[in-house]
């Protein structure tokens, strides 16, 4: 984990932190520093935090999602862990997006879903940005790959 935190510090330029430089492996971001690249899903946003998702090893990430965007069913090869930090998150279970079975997930809320677990989410009147973890490589496989997210 220390080769992990130290990499991201370096890439993160982060020289400073409460009056003082870092030390070897700790991670200091302020919002204004994060670098927002285009996600695996189209209009989807990612900005790495800790290691890499595409990489061995643990990694978190912050992800931001527009207003009135859905993804349809899908899955992820690895464990992960959720909190929203801003909007509201809507999540549902099985192999395929139906509006009836999405739960809302307000800010502060967090939760933690299984590898290989069929899911899909939602936006509806404001974007969204969430925060998540999990050990990569990762990927989102969608369960039809002939529907494409709104």
């Amino acid at each position: 984990m220390r080769l992990v935190a130290a990499r991201r510090t370096r890439r993160a330029r982060c020289p400073t932190a409460l009056g003082g430089d870092l030390p070897q492996g700790a991670v200091s971001l302020t919002p204004s520093q994060l670098t927002w690249t285009p996600g695996r899903v189209p209009g989807v946003e990612n900005a790495a935090l800790l290691g890499s998702s595409k990489a061995e090893g643990p990694y978190m990430e912050r992800v931001r999602f527009p207003a009135s965007f859905a993804i349809q069913a899908h899955t992820h090869p690895d464990q992960r862990s959720y909190t929203i930090l801003s909007g509201t998150w809507y999540i549902g279970y099985g192999d395929t997006f139906a509006e009836t079975r999405l739960q809302a997930l307000p800010a502060g809320s967090f939760y933690v879903e299984p590898a290989g677990v069929h899911h899909f989410v939602a936006t509806k009147d404001e974007p969204l940005v969430l925060q998540l973890s999990g050990m990569g490589p990762t990927a989102t496989r969608l369960l039809d790959k002939a529907k494409a997210s709104k």
